[in-house]
């Protein structure tokens, strides 16, 4: 739109001057070659009536309304037949006679524009040849005049051409320009609505991990602290009909039992809804911690790695991948009897990955190993906590070659 303006201001001030500039030029050149011309004194009289003329008839038009019109028409027009008549008084006066080219497709309707072209044409063909007088003293001079009006005529017509074919250019370009400003604007709506939606899911998760964790722990608490609460009391309600020192000593020892096995199975709850091992340190160092605490714990050499820019993730993410960690862990001790276990932490991108992998007995992933009655979760438990984060867990194993188990998470970072 700047560029625009700035061209429109131009072709007003143009407008404004040139004409007259033109004219003065004109004039100038008119004078010098009047005597050469030979002409009357009635010719330089009606010259200088036409000349004024002229400009007044410039400068009223100046004081109307601008733009293509029936009033544009007439002006230009008007203008044509004194540029004419000076040209057939001196043909130095095609110079403002010129100016029927640049303002036709400003002042004439658009059905009016090649005429007008082409009759500023005829003007300067005339203004080429000399005028009226060289056509009549000279004999091909008719056939030479023709000739030129036809040229002059086949240039408007070629640069008419020309100029319609680049506005059509430019007219292309200003829609694709817009088109593509639209489009923009649509893949930054959807980019937007994405990054909303991404958000939501996020919110989502935590929502659905957190509604999880709560049933998960209300399981575990009726299925084990609620029975050993239940076997407890039993033991103590035994005691009211019992006076054999010995049965109340078993009773109360196995009510003891009850209590330490159901205090063991408090805590292991309370850890595995708020991991302590987060509460000072992020993720590649608790990470770090687990693998050398089991190991010593163990006597099998596990490694730990970090591949990446560490970040400090979510907290959901964090417990997550920490969980997943620590039950694969414990499955390999149970179940796979390794003599080495690597553990890989791994941002990449817009995600994080936690690989464990050890060199143990295998086993076929058709078959999954069933539940133990530790507390475990085993591969569904693990698969379910990558799942509610909006993440994913494979494994890949087979009988004698380990075992390697992936969770992939997005990357998330902390509040």
């Amino acid at each position: 739109m700047g560029d625009v303006s700035e061209v429109e201001k131009r072709w007003a001030l143009y407008d404004r001057w040139g004409p007259h500039a033109l004219m003065a030029v004109a004039l100038l050149l008119a004078v010098v070659t009047a005597d050469d011309l030979e002409m009357s004194r009635a010719a330089r009289v009606a010259t200088a009536l036409l000349a004024l003329a002229a400009v007044v008839l410039d400068l009223s038009w100046q004081r109307l309304t601008r733009g293509p019109s029936v009033a544009g028409a007439c002006h230009y027009f008007t203008r044509w037949a004194i540029g004419f008549a000076l040209t057939c008084l001196n043909p130095f006066f095609g110079v403002y006679a010129v100016h029927g080219y640049f303002s036709a497709d400003r002042q004439l309707p658009r059905r009016l524009v090649m005429t007008g072209l082409y009759a500023t044409a005829v003007v300067m063909a005339l203004s080429n040849v000399g005028g009226p007088a060289q056509l009549r003293s000279w004999g091909p001079g008719w056939a030479v005049y023709a000739v030129l009006v036809c040229m002059h005529m086949g240039l408007v017509h070629l640069f008419a051409h020309l100029a319609a074919k680049e506005q059509a250019q430019a007219e292309a370009q200003a829609a694709l320009i817009t088109e593509l400003e639209r489009t923009n604007a649509a893949l930054q709506q959807a980019l937007d609505e994405n990054a909303a939606l991404h958000s939501q899911l996020v919110v989502q998760a935590r929502e659905a991990g957190i509604a999880d964790e709560r049933r998960r722990l209300a399981a575990e608490i009726h299925d084990t602290i609620a029975q050993g609460l239940t076997g407890i009391i039993a033991q103590l309600q035994a005691l009211e009909t019992v006076d054999d020192p010995e049965v109340v000593r078993a009773h109360v020892a196995r009510a003891a039992r009850l209590a330490r096995h159901s205090l063991g199975e408090a805590r292991r709850s309370v850890r595995n809804l708020a991991p302590v091992d987060l509460e000072h340190d992020a993720l590649p160092a608790a990470l770090r911690r687990t693998v050398l605490d089991w190991s010593e714990r163990t006597g099998v050499r596990a490694d730990f790695t970090l591949t990446g820019a560490s970040r400090e993730l979510h907290g959901e993410l964090a417990a997550t991948l920490l969980r997943i960690a620590q039950e694969a862990l414990s499955n390999a001790a149970r179940h796979a009897t390794p003599s080495r276990v690597g553990v890989t932490l791994s941002f990449i991108g817009h995600e994080v990955m936690l690989d464990i992998r050890d060199d143990g007995t295998g086993f076929d992933p058709r078959v999954p190993p069933p539940r133990t009655g530790s507390g475990g979760f085993g591969l569904d438990g693990m698969r379910a906590r990558a799942e509610r984060v909006a993440g994913s867990l494979s494994v890949e194993s087979e009988p004698g070659l380990g075992t390697a188990v992936s969770a992939r998470v997005p990357l998330v970072d902390h509040d």
